[in-house]
């Protein structure tokens, strides 16, 4: 199973998407923002295979955060999650070094088949 860093500062969603992937047996790794999901890659707590990030976070907002994340760790996998459409289209820059886009609300189930599919 693979090691996930996750940053979502909506606790709901973040809660949902780390008990669903823990469950299916990975390793996640929840931050609150993007500065708290840098830290924890630039702070040596070991390799992620997958970073899930939202899109709109206060302070690092979730596409720089893929672009610093992707900087240090060039190999990292990435998801990018939002509530707004809108959102996704500020990633346009970075859609061939993002494996999936996942839109909220989402259930359960589609967020463990996303996952699966990009460590597939």
């Amino acid at each position: 199973m693979a090691r996930i860093l996750l940053a979502d500062d909506d606790a709901a969603a973040r809660e949902l998407v780390q008990r669903a992937l823990a469950g299916d047996g990975h390793d996640v790794v929840a931050t609150h923002d993007g500065a708290e999901a840098l830290e924890q890659l630039q702070g040596g707590g070991g390799r992620f295979e997958l970073l899930i990030s939202d899109v709109q976070m206060p302070g690092i907002d979730g596409i720089e955060l893929i672009e610093k994340a992707l900087a240090i760790a060039p190999g990292m996998l990435v998801i990018l999650m939002s509530g707004f459409t809108g959102e996704l289209d500020r990633a346009k820059h970075l859609k061939s070094k993002i494996a999936r886009e996942i839109s909220k609300p989402f259930t359960l189930e589609q967020v463990r088949s996303v996952v699966r599919s990009v460590l597939a």
